[in-house]
């Protein structure tokens, strides 16, 4: 079955960007950029979608930041980190908030050579993580500033929203022969069953939502409002401190 509703478009991995993984610490020696980090997840995403789907959707987003930003360089993308509500369900993989917190804090100190640190957080779940390491780093002294998409009636997890994404981004891994809904009651009406008994006592399929009606251009049009959103952000903060942060110093 094809893709519905557009056109193919070519994924952001072939698009140039500033890489860390791909340039010199002598590329770097005259550079303070700022380091946008893709806080990924490696967790079931229903029966169509990768595992990486979270860590997919962040890194393309620090990409499209790169473009608009000539001070940014994408970090390599933390593809593991608190998804134990996804706990049950083959592929899963959860190192838990505690450790996703220590994790996050020591890469922003490890990154004393970068101006400052942009976490673009992917995966809902991490949200108490990212927040406690942001509180750590900043109390250090170090610029630190957390992102994470808000999409309006977006559905919860691995439905309509994360499809239509995926289709935009990396279509070719969205299996739509096996798409099928899953439980579509809002998140408020289901929210006691998933902090007791995680996504799998609420939905067999691992799906929070309902990605049959997905297409490629409301995943474009997603893609678009949050590359908008993450950048006018990271603006919104540059101009509250009133100027571009620097290199903090060495501790």
């Amino acid at each position: 079955m094809g893709i519905p509703g557009g056109n193919v478009v070519k994924s952001t991995a072939d698009i140039g960007i500033r890489s860390l993984a791909e340039m010199t610490a002598r590329d770097l020696s005259h550079l303070t950029p700022l380091l946008a980090v893709p806080v990924g997840s490696c967790e079931q995403h229903g029966p169509h979608l990768p595992l990486a789907t979270d860590t997919i959707v962040a890194t393309a987003l620090c990409e499209r930041l790169a473009r608009r930003r000539a001070d940014v360089v994408v970090a390599p993308a933390l593809p593991v980190t608190a998804s134990g509500e996804h706990a049950g369900f083959p592929g899963t993989l959860s190192i838990g908030t505690e450790a996703t917190r220590l994790l996050l804090v020591e890469y922003a100190r490890s990154a004393d050579w970068a101006a400052g640190i942009i976490l673009v957080n992917g995966h809902g779940g991490n949200h108490g993580a990212v927040a406690r390491a942001v509180d750590v780093v900043r109390a250090e002294g170090r610029w630190i500033h957390a992102w994470w998409p808000d999409i309006s009636r977006g559905d919860a997890h691995a439905g309509r929203t994360e499809t239509s994404l995926m289709l935009a981004i990396r279509p070719d891994l969205v299996r739509w022969q096996a798409v099928e809904a899953g439980d579509s009651r809002p998140l408020a009406d289901i929210l006691g069953d998933l902090r007791s008994g995680g996504v799998m006592a609420v939905s067999a399929n691992g799906v929070l939502g309902d990605p049959t009606a997905a297409t490629l251009d409301e995943g474009i049009r997603l893609l678009d409002l949050l590359t908008d959103d993450l950048v006018a952000s990271v603006e919104d903060v540059l101009t509250l401190n009133e100027t571009t942060p620097r290199r903090p110093p060495a501790t």
